[in-house]
């Protein structure tokens, strides 16, 4: 039975990806940035495991840990918490730009830092939610794409340093994915959401499941998903 630790599973893909993976069996350890919300996802997916972290301030993840029980084995690491801010350049201030590169890029390191030993012992894969901001940035999203770009990067060079212990790694790259913060954005464009206009979070999901299913002999190096033209 595999272990995941997965972010964001209280809304979107992360939370798609954590039903799908709870229905099957496999053991979940859900991150969640206060212990409210971490009781929150301890009812909500019954047997499993919490830690406790905010993202938003990454220097404090490794003091959090050291407070807690990490799980023994990891099997997957899951990066599918996020944040957004859109603004153009000429607006945007340092505390914008900082919380979304601590939560979309920096937190990430730091918990693949955390757990990379566990890894590398069961051969185990990274999963990193990117976007397709992570592939193009467009006025207004300067911010958010370059914590994306930064995240392509980081899951790049990790899968360089790592060919030789067998730990796989792979991008995915969702376009508008029905979800919380896709409301948000389209306020912030000040634009009506039509959820039905774009990817329902599942099918984001089933594209990870194929990539954590794989059998051993390849990897997926990145994975790109669009919604279809209505």
């Amino acid at each position: 039975m595999a272990t995941h630790v997965i972010t964001g599973a209280g809304s979107g893909i992360g939370a798609a990806l954590a039903q799908r993976l709870h229905a099957r069996g496999d053991d979940l350890v859900l991150l969640a940035r206060d212990a409210g919300r971490a009781k929150e996802l301890a009812a909500r997916f019954p047997g499993a495991r919490t830690l406790v972290g905010d993202l938003s301030d990454p220097d404090k993840l490794s003091w959090a840990f050291s407070h807690q029980t990490l799980p023994d084995r990891v099997d997957s690491l899951i990066h599918s918490a996020g944040v957004i801010d859109l603004g153009p350049v000429g607006e945007l201030t340092p505390k914008t730009w900082r919380h979304q590169l601590n939560v979309n890029l920096i937190a990430p390191a730091e918990l693949t830092r955390h757990f990379l030993p566990q890894l590398r012992v069961t051969q185990g894969q990274l999963i990193f939610i990117n976007s397709g901001s992570g592939l193009r940035a467009r006025g207004d999203w300067s911010a958010y794409a370059a914590s994306k770009h930064g995240l392509r990067a980081l899951a790049d060079a990790l899968r360089e340093e790592e060919q030789g212990s067998g730990v796989r790694v792979t991008s995915v790259y969702p376009g508008r994915t029905a979800s919380a913060m896709q409301a948000k954005v389209h306020q912030q464009e000040g634009k009506e959401y039509e959820p039905g206009r774009w990817i329902d979070p599942d099918t984001v999901a089933t594209t990870v499941l194929t990539a954590l299913d794989l059998p051993r002999d390849a990897e997926i190096n990145d994975l790109s998903v669009r919604p279809l033209a209505h």
